[in-house]
C-alpha cells in the first residue's frame, strides 16, 4: 500500500515513557546472546512503579528471554539489570524476593489440592500458613480451594499459577503470556484479576503477549519488541498519536524543494506530500513558507494511526531468530 512506502522511519518512535519519579525496573544496554545468534539486542526498559507495563511482541521476539534475564534466570550477554533502583547483579538475595513470576505456565502437583500445592510453595518461601487462605481468595479459588489440581480447568490453573507467584506478596510480578490457551471468559478473568492487582493492591505488574487486544485493556505502558529489539515503549495513546502530515500542492517539485531547505525530509506521491508529524508551529512555518513561494495548497491535514496499524507496522518484519537455540533434540523458549 501507498501509506508503507512514505511512514516515518522506526527510530522517530518514542523509546521511553514520560518521566516519573522512581522505576521499578530498568534496563541499560541488555543484550542476550547464544553462540553467534543475538535474541535480545541493546533493550532499555523504562517500567514505572505501579500499574501495569504490556510487553507486546510476535511469538520468538524475545519477551520471555528477557523476563528471565529480569529474574536472574538468564545472564545478560551484556548491559545492565535494575530493580526498585538497585543492580540485580550486586543486589540478587536482597531484590529477588520482593518479585513473583509465572514464566513459561505453571507448575503444581495434579494430585494435590489447590491449597495443598500453594502450601508447599508457601513452606519453601518461609510464608505463614494464613497467607494461604488470603491468596486464594485473591484470586478466586477459595471454593476450589480442596479440589484437585487435575481437576482444575485451564483458567483455574492459571489462576493458582499467579496465586503461586502472589504468596509472598511481592511488589513486582512478571507474567509471561498469562491468558494463552484460555477461552475468552477465561482471559476476562485473567485480565480482570491482574487489573485488580495493580490497581487496588498497588503492585507492579509486567505482562506478555503477542495479542494487541489483550494488553490494550489493561496496560497503562506498554513496550513492543521485535527480533529481540525494542521498537516502541510508552501510553498506548502516544502509539496511536504516531501518523503522517499530508500536503496536497502544486506546483510540487517547488514545494518540495521549499521543505527541504527548512531540514524537512518530504516523500511525495503525485501531488500530495508526506511529512512525519510535526508540531504546530512547525507546520505553520512551512505552510508560510510555501504560501510566499507561489505554492498552492488544496488541503493540509494529520493522518493518524489506528493503535492496529501502528502496532503492526512496528512488528511487520518476519522474526529470523527463535528465543534460544536449540539444543539436541530439545528447544528451549
Amino acid at each position: 500500500m501507498l501509506a508503507a512506502t512514505i511512514q516515518p522511519p522506526m527510530a522517530t518512535l518514542p523509546l521511553t515513557p514520560p518521566p516519573v519519579r522512581q522505576w521499578a525496573v530498568e534496563t541499560r544496554g541488555v543484550t542476550k546472546r547464544y553462540g553467534s545468534q543475538t535474541v535480545v539486542d541493546h533493550v532499555d526498559l523504562a517500567i514505572p512503579q505501579g500499574g501495569v507495563y504490556g510487553f507486546l511482541g510476535p511469538n520468538g521476539a524475545g519477551k520471555s528471554t528477557t523476563m528471565k534475564m529480569l529474574l536472574g534466570l538468564a545472564k545478560p550477554t551484556s548491559g545492565e539489570v535494575r530493580i526498585f533502583g538497585r543492580d540485580l547483579r550486586a543486589n540478587r538475595g536482597d531484590i529477588l524476593p520482593r518479585i513473583g513470576s509465572l514464566i513459561e505456565g505453571p507448575a503444581f502437583y495434579p494430585h494435590l489440592t489447590g491449597a495443598e500445592n500453594l502450601r508447599l510453595v508457601a513452606d519453601y518461601l518461609s510464608c505463614d500458613r494464613e497467607s494461604v487462605d488470603r491468596t486464594l481468595h485473591i484470586v478466586g479459588l477459595t471454593d476450589a480451594a480442596k479440589k484437585k489440581a487435575r481437576q482444575y480447568s485451564l483458567g483455574m490453573k492459571q489462576r493458582l499459577g499467579i496465586a503461586m507467584a502472589l504468596i509472598s506478596d511481592p511488589e513486582l510480578l512478571l507474567l509471561d503470556e498469562p491468558t494463552n490457551g484460555l477461552d475468552p471468559a477465561g482471559v476476562a478473568e485473567i485480565r480482570g484479576l491482574i487489573t485488580q492487582l495493580a490497581h487496588e493492591r498497588g503492585i507492579t505488574i509486567m505482562v506478555s503477549s503477542h495479542l494487541l487486544s489483550e494488553i490494550e485493556q489493561m496496560a497503562d505502558v506498554v513496550g513492543i519488541i521485535q527480533a529481540g529489539h525494542l521498537r516502541y515503549q510508552g501510553t498506548l495513546a502516544g502509539l496511536r498519536d504516531q501518523g503522517r502530515l499530508v500536503m496536497k500542492v502544486s506546483p510540487v517539485n517547488t514545494a518540495m524543494a521549499h521543505l527541504e531547505s527548512l531540514g524537512l525530509r518530504p516523500e511525495t506521491v503525485g501531488n500530495e506530500i508526506f511529512l512525519p508529524p510535526m508540531q504546530d508551529d512547525l507546520i505553520a512555518d512551512a505552510v508560510a513558507r510555501l504560501v510566499g513561494a507561489g505554492v498552492r495548497i488544496a488541503r493540509v491535514e494529520l493522518q493518524r494511526k489506528s493503535l492496529e496499524e501502528a502496532f503492526l507496522e512496528l512488528t511487520e518484519t518476519p522474526v529470523v531468530m527463535a528465543e534460544q537455540p536449540k539444543r539436541g533434540r530439545r528447544s528451549r523458549a
